[in-house]
């Protein structure tokens, strides 16, 4: 049965951590000390699905400022990707943006990921850069 979580409990932080370690650290190779940035603290939002008890796709709620969501940290387990997991945590997580006065949201996608986002109605803003050492782009939506 797959459940969608959001809070800032300490099983979610962990759970949260955990699928980010099995996704970005050992599937993708991004060394652990980049991937944990430190802003993992105990007032910070995630939003979460588990499938059973298992974390399937996970994103760290933020603003990048008072007007602007930025998206962090959003994983989705490799054998979930495609089934719109990914999608309903994202258009969840953005509601509350907007409901807390944010117009748009920005997200550093992984260059692998920018057919979702578009899909998601995001759209380039930056030319492509190096983050965590994976190659990535600046997209923006507006929410308003």
């Amino acid at each position: 049965m797959m459940k969608k979580i959001v809070g800032a409990d300490e099983w979610i932080r962990a759970a949260s951590c955990f699928l980010r370690y099995q996704v970005f650290v050992l599937e993708q190779g991004i060394p652990a000390e980049l991937e944990f940035d430190g802003k993992d603290i105990p007032q910070q939002t995630y939003y979460l699905f588990l499938d059973q008890k298992r974390p399937v796709a996970t994103l760290r709620y933020e603003k990048k400022t008072p007007t602007c969501f930025k998206p962090e940290r959003f994983c989705v387990a490799k054998e979930y990707r495609g089934k719109g997991l990914g999608g309903q945590l994202l258009e969840a997580a953005e509601k509350r943006a907007v409901s807390e006065g944010c117009q748009t949201s920005y997200v550093v996608a992984e260059m692998t990921a920018v057919d979702f986002y578009e899909k998601q109605g995001y759209h380039t803003c930056t030319e492509p850069f190096i983050e965590d050492e994976v190659l990535c782009i600046g997209m923006k939506k507006s929410l308003a």
